[in-house]
């Protein structure tokens, strides 16, 4: 068994890994054409212009609550060929504040561009106008803003009144927007946002799109583990269930399966570990923990299962 230390290397290491999925793609494919490119096809760090040049266009990336939307965003964004590297960053990310106001919001980026702390007695609209001459000023050609759907509950009309402005005059830049599908409906209340905006619904996992690939995780992730890899038939098909069909739910299940399995004196990952680490975050009882209840489809991760039969955990058997 690895001792604490390594085992919490291992886990770090893990963490770091990158999975690349279809959704990878496909987010790429939506921001790269919104950038220009030159005489040979090469994308260059400037936005392109819509509407006879007065205008740029931005993204809207949906999902549920876990689906890996925002370590999808800020990967792209941190490899991109020439959004990050040899000229620079031309991007700038925040999450929306609490509390979520139009004011605060644009706070939040003026100070991750480095602007100095701001005075309660700037006006929403002149620190707006400062950020824009600020984009401007450092080269930025997308703003991310992530939770955007918790933006707008407050001064909506204030907000996709601003985000129309990003996109428009000489300060034009390429908005993301990320949220769930409360931010899909919001914006399409706008039809004038809605038109500027391209969406990406990142759809929920299946087994017969994603089974095999996140088998390659799983091995993948033992291997570097030192483990050998599960061989419970019915593992993916629960972990998709009891991950609400999230992928970003599946792969922090993985890690919290490995977790305990280093904890364990065991050679090989299995079901168990899964229960135990779901049964950890759920606060579950053994009935109604999908890894180990055998009617498991039927079982409403977001329901309370307090009167779920008792389920006898697996034993485990320890390494020789």
């Amino acid at each position: 068994m690895p001792n604490p230390a390594e085992s919490a290397r291992i886990l770090q290491k893990l963490r770091k890994l990158r999975v690349d999925t279809p959704r990878d793609t496909a987010f790429t494919a939506h921001l790269n054409r919104l950038l220009c490119r030159d005489e040979v096809g090469n994308l260059l760090p400037e936005p392109q212009r819509f509407s006879a040049g007065r205008e740029t266009r931005g993204v809207m990336v949906v999902d549920g609550a876990g689906g890996g939307k925002t370590t999808l965003i800020s990967r792209a964004l941190e490899r991109h060929p020439v959004l990050s590297g040899g000229t620079g960053r031309h991007y700038l990310d925040a999450s929306v504040p609490s509390p979520a106001t139009f004011k605060s919001m644009t706070g939040a980026l003026l100070q991750r561009s480095g602007y100095p702390v701001i005075t309660a007695n700037r006006e929403g609209w002149s620190l707006w106008e400062t950020l824009r001459g600020r984009l401007k000023d450092q080269g930025i050609i997308v703003v991310w803003i992530d939770e955007a759907h918790d933006l707008f509950c407050a001064d909506r009309h204030l907000i996709l009144r601003a985000l129309k402005s990003l996109m428009q005059g000489d300060e034009a830049v390429i908005p993301i927007l990320s949220g769930t599908e409360r931010l899909h409906e919001i914006v399409r209340s706008d039809p004038q946002v809605q038109r500027r905006l391209s969406t990406l619904i990142l759809p929920p996992v299946s087994e017969a799109a994603d089974g095999a690939s996140v088998v390659g995780v799983i091995r993948g992730y033992c291997r570097i583990a030192g483990l050998e890899p599960p061989l419970d038939a019915d593992l993916i098909p629960r972990l998709f269930h009891g991950a609400r069909y999230r992928f970003g739910r599946c792969v922090e299940t993985i890690l919290g399966a490995i977790e305990f399995a280093l904890e364990g004196d065991v050679s090989r990952l299995d079901i168990g570990h899964f229960a135990e680490f779901w049964g950890l975050q759920e606060g579950c009882p053994l009935g109604g923990n999908v890894f180990l209840a055998p009617d498991w489809p039927q079982i409403d991760p977001d329901r309370d299962e307090a009167d779920a039969p008792p389920i006898r955990a697996r034993s485990r058997r320890r390494r020789a």
